[in-house]
């Protein structure tokens, strides 16, 4: 398509232009049924078979081991924040969180409803611009696991590699999911909401150790319990329908691709494009996050006043480059720079930097 402006939306995300054309093309009459795939039972032959292949390639798109399910549920990460302290965490045990920022706090905030929750390392005295080492991390005795923000959206901020402590972790990856390899071995859970790498708004996908699904407590309404889940196969109520099958399709499309490695690599191609940019700049564009630290998700960075990032954003604007403006929290420029964001996008954006640079120095 010819016409496909550069969209860094934090999310919903850029989707691969070929999947949003297989689904074009399906949408109204799925392969022949005489009806939309959405307007069909989910209990149908037709969209069972779309359900299970995006359950298998979850699985094996993210190499998960065979002691892990996928888990497709409504209401997308935030959900999740509750959900994991109200089946993870039994009376007398307590859970430890690592506050990276603003996701981080929030699933702090939500998860203290449900049981003892203590902050295993907070980065407010360096402004949430970088993430632990190990060393830094205080895993209390009684912890039943260790919640980390992978990568913050809104601060640009990743861990660069996963913590090794001596309890499991949960992870939520929701602006990295499926963007990188991880450890299973250290993991009991990994949930994100699929709107940043793999479909539209509405889910959260949750990889979850089988043996962990039991809840917490048994007076869980149903919907709210990852065991029912599990045993349904992400089956219990109608699930929606368009976001697992278009997720589906970006699954294949990534396996095409030629899989995680490849995503990873690229990943870390197009952010170095975008930080070689920035770096280089003589300062006229600043990354407030320690380099080791720097997302290669969410590139942020800022200008030397105010009035020159207004008038930045509406230059790129101008320039087909979408989207590029900051949380509302914090200000500054964003460029969110998922999986499906090709290549040229980012280079379009550097150069446009080069040239909004030379024009206002």
């Amino acid at each position: 398509m010819s016409n496909r402006k550069h969209n860094f939306c934090a999310g919903p995300c850029t989707l691969p232009v070929s999947v949003l054309e297989e689904m074009r093309d399906e949408f109204i009459d799925y392969h022949g049924a005489g009806l939309s795939l959405i307007e069909m039972s989910h209990r149908a032959e037709e969209y069972d078979a779309v359900h299970q292949e995006a359950r298998r390639l979850a699985l094996e798109v993210f190499r998960a081991p065979e002691d892990f399910d996928v888990l497709f549920i409504q209401g997308g990460a935030i959900l999740q924040f509750a959900m994991v302290a109200m089946n993870l965490l039994p009376p007398g045990r307590r859970a430890g969180y690592v506050n990276t920022g603003t996701w981080a706090k929030g699933a702090i905030a939500d998860a203290r409803h449900y049981g003892e929750i203590y902050t295993a390392w907070d980065g407010a005295a360096d402004g949430y611009t970088r993430t632990p080492e190990d060393s830094e991390i205080e895993v209390k005795d009684g912890t039943r696991y260790l919640h980390i923000t992978s990568n913050e959206t809104i601060g640009g901020i990743r861990f660069p590699k996963f913590p090794a402590v001596d309890v499991p972790l949960v992870a939520d990856m929701s602006s990295e999911l499926m963007a990188r390899t991880i450890p299973w071995d250290r993991f009991d859970l990994v949930y994100g909401g699929v709107q940043k790498n793999l479909g539209p708004a509405g889910m959260a996908m949750v990889f979850i150790r089988k043996s962990v699904a039991t809840p917490a407590s048994e007076s869980l309404a149903r919907y709210l319990r990852y065991d029912v889940h599990l045993d349904k196969e992400s089956l219990f109520n109608t699930p929606p329908m368009f976001t697992i099958a278009m997720v589906g399709k970006v699954l294949k499309w990534m396996k095409a691709k030629g899989g995680l490695d490849v995503i990873e690599r690229e990943a870390a191609e197009k952010a170095a494009i975008l930080y070689r940019r920035i770096d280089e700049s003589g300062g006229f564009y600043a990354c407030p996050v320690h380099p080791a630290s720097r997302s290669h998700m969410n590139a942020v960075f800022r200008l030397p006043n105010e009035g020159l990032e207004a008038r930045f954003l509406a230059d790129a604007r101008s320039a087909d480059l979408l989207n590029l403006k900051g949380h509302r929290s914090v200000g500054g420029c964003r460029a969110s720079i998922y999986n499906a964001m090709p290549r040229a996008s980012v280079e379009a954006l550097a150069d446009f930097m080069q040239r909004f640079r030379a024009e206002h120095s």
